[in-house]
């Protein structure tokens, strides 16, 4: 469809290792196109605006939606900026100390290094306790003459953490204040901003991995405003979070830590949102890009927030997120023989560049979509995205048997099936990660996979995990993108409070929550963005006295013009229904504690109608015909038939062994499983009848 609209258009952009894909929607005319462009790591700025230009002119849409990589992978890849730590005295190794954990469960070996060198961290005379009460004030020009020491060592950016910040933050506020007189960029992060909530670790860390990525995330999205602007661009732009919503960019360039898990994040947002109106309430997220596959839970409708997660060892963000389980296992991912003579698949991918052999771009050693061409699962002469007219099916042949075959012994054919089967064992082990360990039985959800290789695994993870089938959205390459334009803005924030339940001062913690709500509904409303309302959640973390872990039990209050009527009741009742959904069985003799007050702002956008994408009504079965050609399933070769995915018609079923193929993806039905086409576009995947 054409992608030129006014300035109600809407284009979602999700940056990823290999491809750039977008999204366009105009809702006054329903219509909508897709795009593809080559990601160009390094300078992701090329990737997005050529993505843009493809869709139309850039001056004419209204909103741009993006999600985005960059700070991931400043951090997987230890490549933020060089950062300065100023904190209480006594306190410079909190963040090597960590929680006394180890990169690996058996052995005493092993090491970290942190954000911030020792000499990088320096420690001034305060001291706040923990009540919030001040024993020692701190001297503004002690501040300063870390700030210069740092900047002299060469520090871009600085994090202030002070011991019991959150429960007083004015010396914290008074250094913020003293530093910036001196550094000469705003790249100043106080923890009592970023995380006012107890756990010193977790505060230091946090703090310390927002000055880390802030330089990096700041100058990338200096740089796509500035392109933006050049090409005339006049509308809205907003960047996704990892907890599922939409910020502004100068929130984000703010707290970029916030944006950790962006592009993942928004992948599941559209997946939830498709699950509902297909009518299915639980299901199995499978992103599979070109360098990870990234895995979470739907249950009941409603994707899982977790409010802490680790991005590699020692790494630790505390900040409301998607809960996400990521392993390397995508479409570059490199198979090859280990030193024990056992095959491996990543996590070390070929990336964009040089990318898979089949490219033939430079790369040499096989990948997962080189294995996949091989097996005929993949059309040489149709790859996807348009990067390239044709794959080169007879390098990535090659490749297979020089690095995988000859040392195994194998046959080519069966080294590129047990290339395929190892990559599908490694997705697995993350799908019962996510179901299985946590009390959730896969039996009852379906796998919903996309990126530009989630449908080419969907049959083999059914058989594999004993999934209840699968639902692939009508464009699985660029969900992410779709995922952009359906988010709602949203702004989380966290406070500790330190209060008894027994005996609770229900007005003052009333009017705690009404000045946090308005607080986060003020962020949501600056962002300038049109909603149909903002509706202000409450969440308390909460535990029985003598426990270090809380549960987190959601308030069935709201902010209203009088306060949100909270009670000690209403606590006592969230906190019982949260803590036996969790662990089954209360502990009634033991006092409950209140530790923490989350609130959120969401900003509910209007509804995406998934009914624009559905499949025009007069298609028909036998015009998505494209033939049949020979693919390899388990040990041999099976004659598939072929069909044009996007031209199959509402109600439509092929029988597997099949090939669906479209632009953004390619989609396999193995043999013994059935593909219908849903009222909506999506494929479900069923087991085929005896």
């Amino acid at each position: 469809m054409s992608a030129r609209g006014n300035n109600g258009a809407i284009v979602g952009v999700d940056v990823g290792g290999t491809f750039t894909d977008l999204f366009y929607f105009d809702e006054a005319s329903r219509r909508f196109a897709t795009a593809k462009a080559p990601s160009n790591r390094g300078d992701e700025a090329v990737g997005f605006m050529e993505g843009l230009r493809r869709l139309g002119s850039v001056a004419e849409f209204g909103s741009i939606v993006h999600g985005t990589t960059v700070g991931t992978n400043a951090l997987l890849e230890r490549k933020g900026a060089r950062i300065g730590v100023i904190t209480t005295r006594g306190f410079r190794d909190v963040l090597e100390m960590r929680r006394r954990d180890r990169p690996r469960t058996w052995g005493l070996w092993g090491d970290f290094v942190p954000v911030a060198d020792r000499d990088m961290r320096i420690e001034v005379d305060e001291r706040t306790l923990a009540d919030g009460s001040i024993r020692t004030a701190l001297d503004p020009r002690e501040a300063q003459d870390a700030a210069r020491a740092l900047l002299a060592k060469g520090a871009q950016a600085v994090a202030i953490v002070f011991i019991n910040a959150y429960a007083n933050p004015a010396n914290e506020r008074a250094a913020a204040a003293a530093v910036r007189a001196v550094w000469p960029n705003d790249h100043v992060a106080i923890s009592s901003e970023i995380l006012p909530e107890i756990r010193e670790f977790e505060r230091t860390s946090t703090t310390a991995l927002n000055a880390y990525l802030q330089p990096v995330v700041g100058a990338y999205l200096g740089k796509l405003t500035d392109a933006l602007r050049e090409a005339r661009f006049a509308g809205q732009f907003h960047i996704v979070q990892s907890n599922g919503g939409v910020m502004s960019t100068a929130t984000a360039r703010r707290l970029p830590v916030r944006t950790a898990l962006s592009g993942p994040a928004a992948g599941v947002i559209a997946a939830a949102a498709i699950a509902r109106a297909a009518g299915f309430e639980n299901v199995i997220t499978g992103d599979l890009g070109g360098t990870s596959f990234d895995v979470s839970l739907i249950a009941n409708g409603e994707s899982t927030l977790t409010a802490q997660t680790t991005i590699d060892f020692g790494m630790v963000i505390r900040t409301p997120m998607i809960e996400i389980t990521t392993i390397g296992a995508g479409g570059g991912s490199i198979a090859h023989v280990d030193k024990g003579g056992l095959l491996q698949v990543g996590p070390e991918s070929a990336g964009s560049r040089p990318g898979p052999v089949c490219y033939a771009e430079g790369g040499t050693r096989p990948t997962l979509t080189d294995a996949n061409v091989v097996l005929g699962r993949i059309n040489a002469e149709r790859p996807i995205g348009g990067k390239l007219a044709r794959l080169d099916a007879q390098a990535a042949r090659a490749a297979i048997e020089e690095h995988v075959a000859r040392p195994l012994g194998l046959g080519v054919m069966e080294a590129a099936e047990a290339i395929v089967r190892i990559a599908n064992a490694r997705m697995a082990g993350a799908i019962r990660l996510v179901s299985i360990e946590r009390g959730h039985d896969p039996g009852r959800f379906a796998i919903m996979p996309f990126g530009g290789g989630g449908a080419l695994h969907a049959g083999a993870l059914i058989q594999e995990v004993g999934l209840s089938g699968a639902l692939l959205p009508r464009f699985p390459g660029i969900t992410s993108a779709l995922g952009c334009v359906i988010a709602d803005l949203r702004h989380d924030q966290v406070l500790t409070v330190n209060l008894d339940l027994a005996g609770l001062d229900a007005a003052a913690l009333d009017a705690r929550m009404v000045e946090a709500g308005r607080e986060a509904k003020a962020v949501v409303d600056a962002a300038g963005v049109a909603v149909d309302r903002v509706d202000v959640l409450y969440e308390l973390d909460m535990h029985y006295q003598g426990q270090t872990h809380t549960v987190s039990a959601p308030l069935p209050v709201t902010l209203g013009e009088h306060g949100v009527g909270v009670t000690e009741a209403i606590v006592r009742g969230a906190f019982e229904a949260a803590y036996r959904r969790q662990f089954s069985r209360l502990l009634p003799d033991i006092p409950v504690r209140i530790v923490s007050l989350r609130t959120a702002a969401v900003g509910r956008r209007p509804a995406f109608d998934l009914g624009a994408l559905a499949p025009a009504a007069d298609l028909t079965l036998e015009g998505a015909r494209l033939g049949a050609r020979p693919v390899w399933f388990a040990g041999g070769w099976r004659e598939a038939s072929v069909w044009a995915r996007l031209d199959l018609p509402v109600g439509a079923v092929v029988d597997g062994p099949a090939v669906l193929e479209q632009p953004d993806a390619t989609t396999v039905i193995d043999p013994g499983l059935r593909a219908r086409v849903d009222g909506l576009g999506n494929i479900v995947i069923e087991r085929a009848p005896a």
